[in-house]
C-alpha cells in the first residue's frame, strides 16, 4: 500500500486544558527507525494517564482529584507519570488497534499485514526488567492519536481475534493495568476483593480478571451503573461510598483491595482489610492526598503494592485472554479522531460505564 507522506493528528502542546489539544490534517506520517514497525491505526482508546498527563496532575505539586482541568501549579521538573518533563509536541494514545503496513530494518517484512495491540511500556532491549529505564508509549515518544504511529516491533504484540478495533483497543491500558496490581497482589481463588470505581475501565477489567482468577469479587460503583458494572459479574455490587463500609460488607472478609480511586473513601477501605491483607493501587482519582493510621498498617501485617510499570509476562498473557475469550471488552461509546477534546471531556465527566475510544 502507499503510506501518505501527512496524516491525521489531534496534537497536544502542552500541559494545560483541553485548548492545549490541536487538530492536524497534514502532520507529518512517522517512519519506522530500526527494529521498529509502523501501525496504520484502526482505533485507539483513551485513558486517565492521557488526561493527567495533559492537565500536569502527576506533580507532586498538585494534591486535588483528577478534574482534568489546568492546574493552577504544575510543577516543571515533575508533570509526568515517570517525574519528569515532557517534550512537546507530543502525540498522545497509547491504546492502540491496527494494522502493521511498514517495518524498519532488522524487522522481519512478514510482519506487515499483521493485526496487533500495543504493549505500552517501551524498555530498554539489553535490561527490560528494569523499571528505571521503562518509557510509555504515547508520553515518551509519540502515540495512537493519528492516522499511523511508530513503536518498537515487540511492543506491536499481534491478535487473533473476531473482536472489532474498537472493542481491541480496550484492552492494553484498562486491562494490562488491572492484572498488574492483581499479578503484584498475588490474587488467586482464596481471595475476596473490593474493588472501588468498578463501572471504570480499569475498576471493570480488574472485575473480569479477579473472576477469571477465580476470586470472589465485590464492586463499588455508582447506583445508577449498577446494571452496567453486573454484566462484568461481580459476587456483590455495593454503593460508590457507602456511609458505613464495615456494615455495608456485613460478613465479608476482604483480602484484598485492588484500587484506582484513593480519595476520601480510603481510610475506610484500608479498616476493613482483613489481618494479612493486601492493597494494590494503580491510580487515585478521587485524590491523591490520604491519611493512613500507621496503627493499622502494622498491627493487622498488611502489606501495599504500588503498580505502575508492567511485569514482562503480562501483556502476551492478557492477549491469550483476549484470543481465548476469557476476557470481554468493556467499550463504552466511539468517537471520531477529531472529536478527541468531546471524548475526552465525556471520560472526565463519567458520562458511560466502561472505555471511550476513538477512531481516525
Amino acid at each position: 500500500m502507499t503510506i501518505p507522506k501527512t496524516m491525521k493528528a489531534m496534537v497536544l502542546t502542552g500541559h494545560g486544558g483541553l485548548d492545549k489539544y490541536q487538530w492536524h490534517v497534514d502532520w507529518p506520517t512517522p517512519q519506522p527507525g530500526r527494529g521498529e514497525v509502523l501501525i496504520r491505526v484502526g482505533a485507539c482508546g483513551l485513558n486517565n494517564t492521557d488526561v493527567n498527563t495533559r492537565s500536569g496532575w502527576y506533580s507532586k505539586s498538585v494534591d486535588e482529584a483528577t478534574t482534568g482541568d489546568a492546574h493552577e501549579d504544575v510543577g516543571s521538573q515533575d508533570p509526568s507519570w515517570g517525574g519528569r518533563p515532557l517534550s512537546f509536541p507530543r502525540i498522545q494514545g497509547a491504546d492502540v488497534c491496527g494494522t502493521i503496513v511498514s517495518v524498519g530494518d532488522a524487522v522481519a517484512p512478514s510482519r506487515i499485514g499483521e493485526r496487533v495491540i500495543t504493549d505500552n511500556w517501551l524498555r530498554d532491549a539489553d535490561d527490560p526488567d528494569n523499571a528505571a529505564k521503562a518509557g510509555y508509549y504515547g508520553s515518551e515518544r509519540d502515540g495512537g492519536f493519528a492516522e499511523y504511529t511508530a513503536i518498537p516491533s515487540p511492543n506491536a504484540l499481534a491478535v487473533n481475534s473476531d473482536l472489532s478495533d474498537a472493542e481491541l483497543a480496550t484492552f492494553s491500558c484498562s486491562y494490562s493495568t488491572a492484572e498488574g496490581m492483581l499479578t503484584r497482589a498475588g490474587v488467586t481463588d482464596h481471595d475476596t476483593v473490593l474493588v472501588p470505581g468498578a463501572s471504570g475501565g480499569v475498576g471493570g477489567a480488574l472485575v473480569q480478571l479477579a473472576k477469571r482468577r477465580g476470586a470472589r469479587v465485590i464492586a463499588m460503583a455508582s447506583e445508577a451503573k449498577h446494571e452496567s458494572v453486573a454484566r462484568l459479574g461481580p459476587d456483590r455490587i455495593l454503593a460508590r461510598a457507602p456511609e458505613d463500609l464495615r456494615a455495608a460488607l456485613g460478613d465479608e472478609k476482604i483480602t484484598v483491595v485492588a484500587d484506582i480511586v484513593g480519595g476520601p473513601v480510603w481510610p475506610a477501605l484500608i479498616d476493613i482489610l482483613e489481618p494479612g491483607g493486601r492493597y494494590t493501587c494503580s491510580g487515585a482519582i478521587a485524590g491523591p492526598m490520604v491519611t493512613l493510621d500507621l496503627r493499622t498498617l502494622y498491627l493487622r501485617d498488611l502489606t501495599f503494592y504500588g503498580s505502575t510499570v508492567l511485569d514482562t509476562e503480562v501483556m502476551p498473557r492478557l492477549v491469550r485472554y483476549i484470543e481465548s475469550g476469557a476476557v470481554k471488552p468493556a467499550l463504552a461509546a466511539t468517537y471520531r479522531l477529531e472529536d478527541l477534546r468531546d471524548a475526552q471531556a465525556a471520560f472526565i465527566a463519567k458520562t458511560h460505564t466502561g472505555n471511550l475510544v476513538v477512531i481516525p
